[in-house]
């Protein structure tokens, strides 16, 4: 905060009041390619995220600083009328909050100077994008008086990222990242957007992020290709029942049925969304009977079921929890889209060293490799400091 303070002051004087912001990055715990299924997923805010610090001015300028891309310097635009551009790189996302809170009718009559600083590891599928979307939401609602809750923010912050942006996220980032709750993680019903906290006592394990460092290029082509997976296995299944999506089906039901799916291949990316959303029902019933050994075992039936069912973990990801694995952790599993990216792991606080020492030896063995571990804590949501 002290150097964000500082390039603050440099960049755009030291007159007049500021106020400063943060929104934590988010990690999914266990549900994962089920949210545009229309199923559960188990997010929680991160302790790591996005600072800001603003202040209104008497234009109608808007001027974007982050002390993570300082070579691009301050980016321009006017308050009445932002525009998505490529060069803009960064600052589409926290524009885009802008320009959407202003098509659904809030009054932001003037422009405002702002700093961002993120400490969300790059590129390690945390979040880093909603995270500086919602930190701009909070913002904007405290520095214009604007009558918006929480929820309401969340969609619009989707909403960026969807039509200004261009990027066709689901709503779980932005919902995580928005209603996060300290030692709590969220069960959320991505069609409907019931939500329930449940408490994470981690006071005798610890959670550790740990990054492949391995380049995503698969991820965005193989995402597309399973939603359309997703998409005829629902059609297929729609003859017989009353389904809106993947998600609405019991296990039981899919083992009635999955025969109207005549493509193995569809059949499987099918059962891992029906299975995973029972598994993560699941883990939460597990989680508020105090058992974190079984959230845990739930945790690695996913992993298993990504990677042979679902089929989106690849070598670097499956080698990270091997290790995890073979290590002790209660848990272990990729955690996002996958091909590359990140897992997450609980494990026994005492023996937190020794596993990134040792997980991180057997990583670089199998892949050549080096992963990094981040270790975090279950924080607030988007907030004033």
């Amino acid at each position: 905060m002290k150097e964000l303070k500082q390039a603050f002051i440099e960049k755009y004087g030291d007159h007049g009041e500021f106020s400063t912001f943060f929104a934590p990055g988010r990690v999914n715990l266990i549900g994962e390619h089920t949210d545009y299924n229309g199923g559960y997923v188990f997010p929680c805010a991160l302790s790591v995220g996005t600072y800001a610090i603003i202040r209104k001015r008497e234009d109608k300028q808007i001027n974007l600083f982050s002390l993570n891309f300082k070579e691009e310097g301050i980016i321009q635009e006017q308050v009445d009328d932002p525009h998505y551009k490529k060069r803009n790189g960064w600052a589409n996302y926290p524009l885009g909050v802008v320009s959407v809170f202003r098509n659904h009718g809030f009054r932001i009559p003037v422009g405002f100077d702002v700093a961002f600083y993120g400490n969300i590891p790059n590129g390690a599928g945390l979040s880093s994008s909603a995270s500086i979307e919602l930190v701009m939401a909070a913002a904007l609602r405290d520095l214009y008086q604007l009558d918006v809750p929480m929820v309401d923010m969340v969609k619009l912050a989707q909403r960026a990222e969807n039509e200004f942006v261009g990027v066709n996220c689901g709503i779980m980032d932005q919902f995580a990242i928005g209603m996060g709750k300290k030692d709590y993680a969220i069960l959320l019903n991505c069609e409907t957007l019931e939500f329930q906290y449940t408490p994470l006592d981690l006071s005798r394990h610890t959670l550790i992020i740990a990054n492949t460092n391995k380049q995503r290029g698969l991820a965005d082509s193989k995402y597309n290709e399973r939603i359309a997976e997703c998409d005829q296995a629902l059609q297929l299944l729609q003859q017989h029942l009353n389904i809106h999506k993947l998600g609405d089906i019991t296990a039981d039901q899919f083992e009635d049925y999955k025969y109207l799916i005549k493509d193995p291949v569809v059949q499987k990316r099918a059962k891992h969304v029906v299975y995973e959303n029972r598994r993560t029902v699941n883990a939460v019933d597990k989680l508020n009977a105090g058992d974190i050994e079984s959230f845990g075992r739930l945790m690695n039936e996913s992993h298993v079921s990504l990677r042979d069912d679902y089929e989106v973990t690849g070598k670097e990801l499956d080698a990270l929890t091997e290790a995890a694995w073979k290590e002790g952790a209660i848990g272990s599993r990729m955690t996002g889209a996958g091909f590359g990216g990140c897992t997450i792991n609980i494990v026994n606080k005492r023996a937190a060293e020794d596993f990134v020492e040792h997980v991180g030896k057997a990583y670089k063995q199998e892949t050549g490799l080096e992963a990094e571990f981040y270790v975090v804590e279950i924080g607030d949501g988007a907030k004033r400091l």
